[in-house]
């Protein structure tokens, strides 16, 4: 097994895991995963589903508005 690993989802890095003893500790890439800053986890692929779990989390409060010119028509 790797020492240190990057994880990625959807295409963008969320951090990378360093193995720490029998564990592997977290350090986030991007402020969407800082909720799993240095938490550890028994192995990569439970880290890549943490990862992934905290990507959907942060994709669901994002709110996006219609574009000004069709809200003006409303």
């Amino acid at each position: 097994m790797p020492d240190a690993c990057v994880i990625e989802v959807r295409a963008r890095t969320a951090g990378i895991v360093v193995r720490e003893g029998d564990n592997y500790c977290f350090f986030a890439a991007h402020r969407d995963f800082h909720a799993l800053e240095r938490q550890s986890f028994d192995s990569l692929l439970a880290a890549q589903t943490a990862a992934s779990r905290c990507a959907s989390d942060a994709s669901a409060a994002i709110r996006i508005d219609p574009p000004r010119s069709e809200a003006l028509r409303a």
